[in-house]
């Protein structure tokens, strides 16, 4: 019986013994080891083995990267403006032995020198920069909180702004400013449209104007045109007549009397302050006049190949009384 009790007391004694001595550490966790007190090497991930009654397990440190929230604290910009500001720490311990034994509370003494640089930093800062310029807090946030959290064995990943909350009034000033800009730049913006088509509208009446003159041109060439063809086609009918003339031929002068007597006529007819018209009692003479000119424009077709046919002859009929109409 004696022996039994001592036979389970040394078993325990093993058992103990064993578990003290044989660690496992998990991954993503490394631990500190401690010789009567004294920091003499870090267990990596995996099964390590200590010295029985001399070697103990010291700090359990995560080696992972952690979220550390910076508390939200007021804080007065530049230009003496309150501001609600709070921010995220990103963080990872790359020594365990130096953020186990640096400093003590770790995560307490990166939040306070967190919060210290943030009033820093954005009470250097005007509030119109500040709300316009988080990604330049962040990065000199990031560099000077990772410099001083060096010597600790842990590494600042990043660090982001979370919330900036300005005052009521200001927010309130700021949304009318907005709203006045925006108006501004749509006044602007229909300013500018209304150019635009003035200047498309003028652009429009220009083309129109020049197309108009080169109508009035091209217009006045052809009448220019006309009348030199007109011209040239009464030289050449007064050419043939004086030659006709000029051969004895008493038809010709026939033409230009009757011409001249029917353009008379007629100016005569057309006229608008003629009440009574005037019209020759006997048209005789005028019916002889222009069987001349018909006998006159025969003579002159066929002067090369036939011999010219003796003119009409006419009675002059004296021009008797005028009959009113």
């Amino acid at each position: 019986m004696g022996t039994s009790i001592v036979l389970l007391v040394l078993l325990i004694l093993a058992f103990v013994l064993v578990v003290s001595v044989i660690k496992i550490v998990p991954q993503g966790r490394e631990f500190t080891v401690e010789r009567f007190g004294r920091y003499t090497r870090t267990l990596k991930p995996g099964i390590s083995i200590l010295t029985p009654f001399v070697e103990t397990i010291g700090r359990r440190v995560n080696m992972m990267e952690q979220v550390l929230d910076v508390p939200q604290q007021e804080v007065i910009t530049k230009d003496n403006v309150s501001v609600k500001v709070d921010a995220i720490v990103f963080i990872q311990v790359m020594d365990a032995s130096q953020a186990a034994y640096r400093v003590d509370n770790l995560m307490y003494a990166i939040t306070q020198l967190a919060q210290t640089n943030l009033r820093t930093v954005v009470g250097s800062m005007e509030l119109d920069e500040v709300l316009s310029q988080r990604d330049q807090i962040n990065t000199r946030l990031l560099s000077t909180i990772d410099h001083a959290t060096g010597p600790w064995g842990v590494k600042i990943a990043r660090i982001e702004i979370k919330d900036l909350t300005p005052p009521a009034d200001i927010t309130n000033a700021m949304a009318r400013q907005m709203k006045a800009e925006r108006e501004r730049r749509a006044v602007i913006t229909e300013a500018e449209g209304e150019k635009q088509a003035a200047i498309a509208r003028a652009e429009g009446q220009k083309q129109s104007a020049i197309l108009q003159a080169e109508g009035r041109k091209e217009a006045a060439f052809r009448d220019s045109e006309a009348r030199e063809r007109e011209a040239e086609a009464e030289a050449k009918a007064t050419a043939f007549v004086s030659e006709a003339i000029s051969k004895g031929d008493v038809n010709a002068i026939n033409y230009f009397i009757a011409q001249k007597y029917v353009e008379a006529f007629g100016d005569l007819a057309r006229s608008p302050n003629a009440k009574t018209v005037i019209v020759p009692a006997d048209f005789a003479g005028l019916t002889g006049t222009v069987a001349g000119v018909a006998e006159l424009i025969k003579t002159l077709g066929s002067s090369n190949t036939v011999a010219p046919t003796p003119p009409v002859p006419r009675t002059n009929t004296p021009t008797g009384g005028a009959k009113r109409v």
